[in-house]
């Protein structure tokens, strides 16, 4: 029963997250921020942003979880360094899993089709729709011009907390 409380009352926050939004100017500011942080201590964040259409840019997901977890954050679209539309993350995950953790996530739009497919649907669920590949440390070794097809490139940076376990999780990015 309270299992399931529980997990009834995360549902329901996550609902209702966008009444938490932050403000517009806020959130572009720490976007920016985080953004301009990974683009100067990555190579491989800089190369894709320099030929990405645009970058959706979380400078702050809080994820927890104890058996059942959730994870939020309020993120912008900037191209050209210029904020185009606000979304927000959200995801419910089950499993055994124990921990808190903050992180930042950014994704490069390599194609416009990638951002109409993120407009097109109520909600945009990873996993589903256009290819997203997370870069790792081995990005680097294998990228060119020619080899860089994907739809989007996904970043996660600024890890902090510790989240350990197995699970069935799902993660949409809502337009606000």
């Amino acid at each position: 029963f309270k299992l399931g409380c529980a997990f009834f009352f995360l549902l329901g926050v996550l609902q209702s997250s966008p009444a938490f939004a932050q403000n517009k100017s806020t959130t572009t500011q720490q976007a920016q921020l985080a953004l301009n942080q990974l683009l100067k201590s990555n190579a491989d964040a800089r190369v894709l942003n320099s030929k990405a259409v645009a970058v959706l840019v979380f400078p702050n997901i809080t994820k927890a979880g104890l058996m059942i977890g959730g994870q939020y954050g309020d993120g912008v679209l900037l191209s050209k360094g210029k904020p185009i539309a606000y979304y927000n993350t959200t995801g419910v995950s089950y499993g055994m899993q124990i921990g808190a953790q903050e992180y930042g996530y950014a994704m490069f739009f390599m194609k416009q089709s990638a951002i109409t497919a993120l407009d097109s649907t109520d909600g945009f669920e990873v996993g589903v729709g256009p290819s997203v590949v997370v870069v790792d440390e081995g990005f680097a070794k294998s990228n060119t011009s020619i080899n860089l097809q994907e739809d989007i490139y996904a970043f996660i940076f600024n890890q902090k907390g510790l989240m350990a376990g197995l699970g069935i999780q799902g993660n949409k990015i809502t337009k606000l």
